[in-house]
């Protein structure tokens, strides 16, 4: 569990930084544009690498259930929820269209989904620890943005054809990973 919480720092860590804006110029300064991105990236990949590997380690381990949730309400909410999470992934590197305009900031609002739907169906400390610190970074990180006056996306009238795009693709992303969750996460997420 300590190496999961340890990557849980250093990649939220590095993630909190960005919305430091002082902070971060500071560091730009004394590092330079290119020593921050690698710093960043490198913290970055350290964090995911131990976020899998302590939760790895800790499923392994066996889990330690905190609760027990209802997963006839919650599994299908879930799923929307997932669904919905991939077309936001998908949005958010598309052109400009209705869905990232609507969205605003469409990779934070696809973190938050994501992060929701794994906390509706697992009960466990690792998943707790995991889901919902992934969920309370990215409602923080859209408060940051707020402040600094960020308002994303700029708005677009009407949908447009890349908006049809990304939810087809989304859509198959989405059913992919519901088709390879089991092999790749060793969980069935069906």
């Amino acid at each position: 569990m300590s190496f999961l919480i340890l990557g849980l720092v250093l990649f939220l860590g590095i993630h909190t930084l960005t919305t430091m804006r002082e902070t971060r110029a500071a560091m730009i300064g004394r590092l330079g544009e290119g020593g921050y991105k690698g710093l960043y990236s490198l913290v970055s990949a350290v964090g995911l690498v131990l976020i899998v590997w302590g939760f790895g380690s800790y499923r392994s381990g066996g889990y330690i259930q905190v609760w027990n949730p209802p997963q006839a309400i919650f599994h299908p909410i879930a799923l929307v929820l997932l669904w919905f999470a991939f077309v936001a992934l998908v949005a958010a590197y598309a052109p400009a269209g209705k869905i990232k305009a609507m969205l605003r900031h469409p990779m934070l609002v696809a973190v938050k989904a994501w992060a929701l739907s794994h906390l509706l169906v697992n009960g466990d400390l690792g998943s707790i620890l995991l889901f919902g610190g992934l969920l309370a970074w990215a409602v923080y990180d859209r408060i940051a943005l707020k402040r600094r006056g960020d308002r994303g996306a700029p708005p677009v009238d009407g949908f447009k054809l890349n908006d049809a795009i990304v939810v087809v693709i989304g859509t198959v992303a989405y059913v992919a990973m519901m088709w390879l969750h089991d092999s790749l996460i060793g969980v069935t997420a069906r």
